[in-house]
């Protein structure tokens, strides 16, 4: 059966989450369009493979689920670009809850502008206490994210969409590629960045990216989150990764300039830890760990 939108759901030993997640996407409103559910199973190795087998799904829904060995959600993001029906490919996380109308919210969105990729509002749900130091500023490193009240086109490289919601015209990937393996989660390692690569990639070849707000995730946040140890690895391991794309095969010796603005943030974080207290400084901390990441991935980081 031919079918409008695949949405696509990639899992790497999460079966704790992914249970709710199961049970919170069987309240979508359905879409006039056929449609269809792709599970990609990125080498579980713990109970996801034994919920998947059991689950009792919605009546009359398709639903595939397709195993990738190759670990690493680039992997397992381009395993659903091959696997997928559907014209259009629509991604969540398997730690989120779709707003019953977040489909027919794209589908509205897809008739009414015929979009090349598109994403979505994106809301914290704190599924634990939130801690005293974690200010909104830093709600985005969790998933939070709104560009606009309103529907609108999207065009700066430097504001995209999220990769916790967000979709394409399947066709793009024959002029854009697919997801670059170097980047995104594999496993613990937080590395992320693919799917901002994928929409500056989007918008350098002209393809028509829009916006909006009426397509609602709830990223549910977990304990493990909400540690300043956690922003921390994040910021390093972003800067480790950038350093290592953008050092490519030259000198590993790093910039000197890399120092210097290490420097200042250190100095940055000790000025307000005296004047505001260490509660304060995890923003700047944040930076202070995103240049050590740099140059660490400079000097010592793999050739891409």
């Amino acid at each position: 059966m031919t079918v409008a939108y695949t949405v696509a759901l990639c899992t790497h030993n999460h079966a704790d989450r992914l249970a709710r997640t199961l049970v919170d996407v069987a309240v979508l409103k359905q879409p006039e369009a056929p449609w269809e559910f792709l599970i990609i199973d990125n080498g579980c190795t713990d109970g996801t493979p034994e919920l998947l087998a059991r689950h009792a799904w919605p009546e009359g829904w398709q639903v595939r689920v397709v195993r990738e060995e190759k670990l690493g959600l680039s992997n397992a993001r381009n395993r659903a670009i091959a696997e997928a029906r559907g014209d259009y490919l629509l991604f969540i996380d398997d730690d989120e809850t779709p707003d019953p109308d977040w489909l027919c919210a794209y589908e509205r969105l897809i008739r009414a502008h015929d979009p090349d990729a598109f994403g979505g509002r994106q809301v914290v749900l704190f599924e634990d206490a939130r801690p005293a130091w974690l200010k909104d500023e830093l709600l985005g490193f969790l998933g939070e994210l709104n560009r606009s009240d309103e529907i609108c086109p999207l065009s700066d490289p430097y504001t995209p969409f999220y990769g916790g919601n967000f979709g394409f015209r399947k066709a793009v990937c024959e002029r854009v590629g697919n997801f670059d393996p170097m980047l995104g989660r594999k496993g613990s390692d937080n590395t992320g960045g693919e799917e901002v690569h994928f929409y500056r990639r989007l918008l350098a070849a002209g393809f028509k990216v829009w916006w909006t707000p009426e397509a609602i995730i709830y990223h549910r946040i977990q304990a493990e989150k909400l540690t300043r140890g956690y922003f921390l690895d994040l910021h390093y391991r972003q800067g480790r990764m950038e350093a290592i794309r953008r050092r490519d095969r030259s000198s590993r010796l790093p910039p000197p300039y890399l120092f210097g603005q290490l420097a200042r943030a250190i100095r940055a974080v000790l000025e307000q830890w005296w004047a505001e207290g260490r509660v304060a400084t995890l923003r700047r901390e944040m930076n202070v760990a995103y240049f050590l990441g740099q140059i660490h991935g400079w000097a010592f980081g793999p050739r891409t």
